[in-house]
């Protein structure tokens, strides 16, 4: 996807608009025009695998659900998780044409219990562990019904 990206396979259609921004980036941008520029991958990360920035070093947690190859990195040492699409502080989305629900429930039920200090989720504010807590805690709670 990420080789030759769309509007369409990137969902930039039909989420990004200018009602999502709080702010919108200097003209000439046009939301309806926004488009994911091409990033052909240099290296697959699997589950378990560590990014090593020398300073800091984050295991790959492999998320799939609101797509397949979603990944979460993990700071253990510290306690920071970047979560990337599968949980952020708003509306998740979790019905698109690459979604699947089964994988998104084991995603959630493995990310729950992280002992996370902050999470950066790929959308909204970032937040801590009460939070985290009680995002996957009511999500889980609604799939269970």
């Amino acid at each position: 996807m990420m080789r030759n990206p769309t509007r369409v396979n990137t969902l930039a259609e039909p989420y990004v608009t200018d009602e999502i921004f709080t702010g919108l980036p200097p003209a000439p941008y046009q939301s309806a025009l926004y488009a994911v520029k091409a990033a052909p991958a240099t290296r697959l990360l699997w589950d378990g695998d560590v990014v090593d920035l020398g300073d800091r070093h984050f295991e790959v947690i492999h998320t799939p659900g609101h797509s397949p190859g979603g990944i979460a990195l993990w700071e253990a040492a510290t306690g920071v998780l970047f979560s990337g699409d599968i949980v952020y502080d708003g509306e998740l989305i979790e019905d698109t044409y690459h979604s699947n629900a089964a994988d998104y429930y084991r995603s959630m039920v493995r990310l729950y219990d992280l002992p996370v200090r902050v999470v950066h989720g790929g959308h909204f504010e970032s937040y801590g562990r009460e939070r985290h807590r009680e995002i996957i805690g009511n999500w889980l709670k609604e799939k269970e019904q």
